[in-house]
């Protein structure tokens, strides 16, 4: 089994910065795929950042110059660095982990292939 819980969301005003926070702990997986997604009201769900285990990421095109995904593997923990943030950027932000491959690099238009999720956190920017 394995548990994701999310942290860091918060109200910031536009061009401010957090981070956000993914606690994993049960199962590890020796190579895993993990990734960050959003959704806001009204809207459907997006893929914002994936790493895998050998490091590679991809971002969406909404975000890239902005994000960055990473992982501290001692402490089980990914993040996502958040920077000059903007309004259309307020959403429930989830994390998502599974046993990584080469689909991976592919998942953020395919979020159904990770079937571990946590709660979310809420990020709320305003202009």
């Amino acid at each position: 089994q394995v548990h994701l819980v999310e942290s860091g969301g918060g109200s910031v005003q536009a061009g401010g910065s957090l981070r956000l926070s993914c606690a994993r702990s049960g199962y590890a997986f020796s190579i895993y795929c993990m990734a960050w997604f959003r959704q806001a009201p009204g809207k459907e769900r997006e893929g914002v950042a994936v790493i895998d285990s050998d490091g590679s990421t991809v971002y969406a095109d909404s975000v890239k110059g902005r994000f960055t995904i990473s992982v501290d593997n001692a402490k089980n923990i990914l993040y996502l660095e958040m920077n000059n943030l903007k309004p259309e950027d307020t959403a429930m932000y989830y994390c998502a982990a599974d046993y990584g491959g080469g689909y991976c690099t592919t998942v953020l238009a395919y979020p159904n292939a990770l079937n571990h999720w946590g709660q979310g956190t809420q990020v709320t920017v305003a202009s």
